[in-house]
């Protein structure tokens, strides 16, 4: 067994640093954004928009974590402040009755839609208005292969 250590290639190390760089800032622009709109954080999008896309608008915890990049421990945090909000409820899940399903109600719906129109203008600010079609579809043919 060698000891030996991989090093990136200085394109590879690049790339990362870009990356990363692009998705902190991006990320930073947009929750300003919210922020200045007075809405809630992007987390809250995130969540409310797989319930909104999900199957009866319902989905296991679990699924959401799956489906979101929240810890478990942050999403149990925000699923209870999202249901005092009035965002989401909680049901029983009727094949076992120890699990629950987060429900987005009608204001989750509303919320997310009001949302989407200042998400949907910062993509375009900040992603559309700066890359081609062509562009922005090599982008996300590179990025894929990551996921």
């Amino acid at each position: 067994m060698s000891d030996k250590t991989t090093t990136p290639s200085e394109a590879a190390t690049s790339a990362w640093i870009h990356i990363m760089r692009a998705r902190d800032r991006l990320l930073a622009a947009i929750e300003t954004e919210f922020k200045t709109a007075k809405m809630p954080p992007l987390s809250w999008y995130d969540v409310l928009w797989e319930l909104a896309r999900a199957k009866g608008g319902r989905l296991r915890p679990y699924e959401i974590e799956e489906r979101t990049l929240l810890a478990q421990y942050n999403l149990s945090r925000l699923v209870d402040r999202l249901e005092r909000e009035g965002l989401v409820r909680r049901e029983t899940f009727d094949e076992d009755a120890r699990g629950r399903w987060v429900v987005i109600t009608d204001a989750g719906l509303q919320l997310r839609e009001r949302m989407w129109a200042v998400y949907a203008r910062s993509i375009e600010t900040h992603i559309g208005c700066k890359l081609a079609e062509n562009e922005a579809n090599t982008i996300t043919a590179l990025l894929a292969r990551f996921l």
